[in-house]
C-alpha cells in the first residue's frame, strides 16, 4: 500500500509519534548518558555534580516517551499490539530500568549504608534501557514477522547479532551524548573528565559502526536488505551527516568548545533517526504494517487531533521552559 493512500490525519500522527520519538532520544538520551558515565567513575563528588546536572530534567523528558506510548496506542492500535507482542522482554526491561533510576535518584541521597545499592541501581538501570532500545532498533531493521495483523515470531526473536550490536552502540551513543551534556552544564574537574572521555567514545562508536557493517554483510543480511536506502540514493546524506557529526564532536572536544560537543552528538542522533526514517518510510512496522493500512479509522483520529492540539503545545512549552529557566552552568547544584 503506498503512503500516498494515508489520509491526513494519519501521516499527522505518524508525524507526532516520529517527532516525540526523536525528542525523546535526546532528551532522556542525555540523561541516560550521563546515567551511564555515572557507573564509571568512584568519584563521590563528581557522581554528585552529575546528578546535579539533570536533575530538573530527568523526570520531564520522560515525557515524551509517554506520548509515544500513548500516541501508538490511541492513533495506530496494531502498531501498538504488534510491538508489545514483538519486544515484550525488553519492554519490560526498560520499565524497570526506569523505575530503578528513578527510585534510585532519590534514595541514594537519603540512605548512606544503602549508597552503594542504589548508585549501582543507577548506572545498571540506565545501561540496560539504553541497550533494549537499541536492540529493539536493530531488531526492527531486519523487519518483524506479522501476519494478519498479529505478531507470529518469538519471544527473542529481537535478540540477534546485529541487534546486539545496535543496543551495545547505543549503550555508547548514549553516553557520548551525556559526556557532551555534562561539558555543556558544568565547569572544572567534571567538565574536564567529561572532556576526556569523549574522544574515546566517538573513536567506540565508529568501531561498532563499522561492526554493525560487517556482521550485515556477513552473518545478519535481512539487516538492511529490505530497507529502501538502496533505492533512495538522495537518503545517503543522512549517514554520511551522521560521519561529520561524529567527527566534529571529536574536534570541538579537543578545541574545548563547551557547546558544541553535544549539539555534534545530537545531530547525529537526528541524522541516525532521518537515516532510518528513509528506510522505513512508509512502514510503521517494518517490513508489514504501514501508516495507512495500520491507522485508526478517520473519525478517532479526528477526535485524537482536538485533544492534541492543546495538549501536545503545552507539553512543548513546559519543556521549553524548563530547559530555559535552568539555562547556563550548574553551580553548587540546582538547590
Amino acid at each position: 500500500m503506498s503512503e500516498l493512500q494515508a489520509s491526513d490525519l494519519a501521516l499527522f500522527w505518524a508525524g507526532v509519534i516520529a517527532l516525540a520519538i526523536m525528542v525523546y532520544v535526546i532528551l532522556d538520551g542525555f540523561d541516560l548518558g550521563v546515567g551511564i558515565l555515572f557507573g564509571s567513575t568512584a568519584d563521590e563528588a563528581k557522581r554528585v555534580s552529575m546528578m546535579n546536572t539533570i536533575a530538573p530534567f530527568w523526570d520531564g523528558n520522560e515525557t515524551w516517551l509517554v506520548i509515544v506510548g500513548a500516541g501508538l496506542f490511541a492513533t495506530f492500535p496494531t502498531v501498538y499490539a504488534v510491538f508489545l507482542s514483538a519486544f515484550y522482554i525488553p519492554v519490560l526491561l526498560l520499565l524497570f530500568g526506569l523505575i530503578f533510576r528513578g527510585v534510585a535518584f532519590e534514595f541514594r541521597y537519603r540512605s548512606q549504608r544503602m549508597r552503594w545499592l542504589w548508585d549501582w541501581g543507577f548506572f545498571i538501570g540506565s545501561v540496560v534501557v539504553a541497550f533494549v532500545q537499541g536492540a529493539a532498533v536493530g531488531a526492527m531493521m531486519r523487519g518483524i514477522r506479522v501476519a494478519d495483523g498479529q505478531y507470529v515470531g518469538g519471544s527473542f526473536d529481537w535478540l540477534h547479532p546485529f541487534a546486539v550490536l545496535t543496543g551495545v552502540g547505543l549503550v555508547f551513543g548514549y553516553a557520548l551524548l551525556g559526556a557532551g551534556w555534562l561539558v555543556l552544564k558544568s565547569d572544572g574537574a567534571l567538565r574536564d573528565w567529561a572532556y576526556t572521555r569523549i574522544g574515546w567514545l566517538v573513536a567506540i562508536v565508529f568501531v561498532i559502526i563499522a561492526a554493525a557493517f560487517a556482521t550485515v554483510l556477513s552473518v545478519d543480511t535481512g539487516a538492511l536488505a529490505q530497507g529502501h536506502l538502496a533505492d533512495r540514493a538522495w537518503g545517503w546524506v543522512f549517514p554520511l551527516l551522521g560521519v561529520a557529526a561524529l567527527m566534529s564532536a571529536a574536534w570541538a572536544a579537543r578545541a574545548r568548545r563547551d557547546a558544541l560537543p553535544f549539539a555534534c552528538t545530537a545531530l547525529f542522533f537526528v541524522a541516525a533517526f532521518l537515516t532510518l526514517g528513509v528506510m522505513f518510510w512508509p512502514y510503521m512496522v517494518p517490513y508489514a504494517l504501514t501508516v495507512a493500512n495500520a491507522a485508526a479509522p478517520d473519525v478517532s483520529l479526528r477526535f485524537l487531533f482536538y485533544g492534541g492540539v492543546v495538549v501536545l503545545p503545552v507539553v512543548a512549552i513546559y519543556t521549553i521552559g524548563v530547559y530555559w529557566v535552568f539555562r547556563g552552568k550548574v553551580r553548587g547544584g540546582y538547590g
